[in-house]
């Protein structure tokens, strides 16, 4: 839960001062939007019953027979505590995607897309990897805490989200830097200490893996913070505070699918192959003309994408027996299984992220006007302000 507030906080550090408070409220609206909709229908769709390796039964609906007794995944961890914890999973996701078409989207097009997006793409793709469907159960491609399923989909929706929507009035003429950097790494500092639990807790008990996901989350973070400065220091001469950040989040992206089946020093490795990845797909963005805002698909989709393959590299049953080994201990399928998963999410997140950005802005339109575009959204979405002074 922490997290969701902390990514609030480091979006809006990056927002103009006169989107600062709309972007927090996404953040905010999104923790009681999709806690809502997981209690009520998304957590059956996503972990109950299979059906077909597809999707789940909706027997689950309402958390019918989800109660505090130990479920079927997990004979330590409550079933009812089981679905919470996978519910901020499901809440931080679309929160993700916030950043990429942030200062242009009306609030309550934002609200609908949430909705459907958490229905119809992240509830069916987190049945698919972790809830018994076939990418995890048939396939057998390994995701310990949301490489595919949080980050490669969180940062393709992005993508597709600011090609329907387009770039911010100005964009690419006038400079749009970050408005308050202090808030910005106030933000990533909230997030680097959730995603302890965000990696570790996913090994449902404490214990060995849950050390490993642990210590190889702040070791892939580490390296990847230190490589990111390194690399912009080379190519622009001064390291700044936000490739710094940047570099950290990097880092926890790509350590997310692999946390729990690799070793440390391998996390190293992670961490310094995602910075360098992300940089380039950062520095590569002009070239292509979308305007991202704050770099949700160089960091989260190239980052997720480097993070599931590399598991399929460094994956080993030594870490962890309930994996499998990848190609540097002798199984070279498993790089294919894993590119095979994230060439899935993303054929399928783009298809209906589209469809779902084309439905929404048919009943209500997608984005405000040009003039309460360059009034700021924080007063035209919200009669606020985030500063008085």
């Amino acid at each position: 839960m922490l997290m969701t507030p902390g990514l609030g906080l480091f979006y809006a550090g990056m927002a103009r001062r006169k989107n600062v408070l709309g972007t927090i409220m996404h953040s905010i609206t999104l923790l009681c939007v999709v806690s809502l909709i997981w209690v009520i229908w998304g957590y059956t769709i996503a972990f109950g019953p299979d059906k077909g390796g597809i999707i789940g039964s909706l027997e689950w609906f309402g958390l019918k027979g989800v109660g505090p007794e130990p479920g079927r995944y997990s004979s330590t961890v409550p079933h009812l505590g089981f679905m919470i914890f996978q519910g901020m999973f499901a809440v931080i996701t679309p929160a993700l995607i916030a950043g990429a078409f942030a200062e242009r989207i009306k609030f309550s097009a934002f609200l609908m897309f949430t909705i459907l997006w958490v229905t119809f793409v992240y509830s069916p793709l987190a049945h698919w990897v972790w809830g018994g469907g076939w990418i995890g159960s048939v396939l057998g491609a390994l995701d310990f805490a949301g490489g595919t399923v949080v980050h490669i989909s969180s940062g393709v929706a992005g993508l597709i989200s600011v090609y329907v929507i387009g770039s911010r009035k100005g964009h690419g003429i006038q400079p749009m830097p970050p408005h308050n950097r202090t808030l910005t790494v106030t933000g990533a500092a909230l997030l680097w200490f959730g995603w302890f639990g965000f990696n570790a807790g996913s090994a449902l008990s404490s214990g060995g893996i849950a050390t490993s996901a642990l210590v190889n989350t702040n070791t892939s973070a580490s390296a990847a913070t230190l490589v990111w400065i390194l690399i912009e220091w080379m190519h622009k001469g001064k390291p700044t505070l936000i490739g710094a950040v940047s570099g950290s989040i990097a880092g926890l992206v790509a350590i997310t699918p692999a946390s729990g089946y690799v070793s440390p020093i391998l996390s190293i490795l992670i961490g310094t192959v995602a910075a360098a990845f992300c940089y380039a797909a950062v520095m590569l963005k002009p070239r292509f003309g979308y305007d991202d805002s704050f770099d949700v698909f160089a960091i989260h989709a190239v980052g997720g994408t480097w993070g599931a393959l590399g598991t399929g590299l460094f994956a080993s049953t030594a870490v962890n027996p309930a994996g499998l080994d990848g190609l540097f201990y002798g199984n070279p399928p498993l790089v294919g299984i894993q590119a095979i998963a994230v060439v899935v999410t993303f054929i399928y997140v783009s298809l209906y992220t589209f469809v779902i950005l084309k439905i929404v802005d048919l009943i209500i339109g997608l984005r405000v006007d040009g003039e309460s575009e360059l009034i700021g959204l924080d007063y035209t979405q919200h009669r606020e302000s985030g500063y008085n002074f």
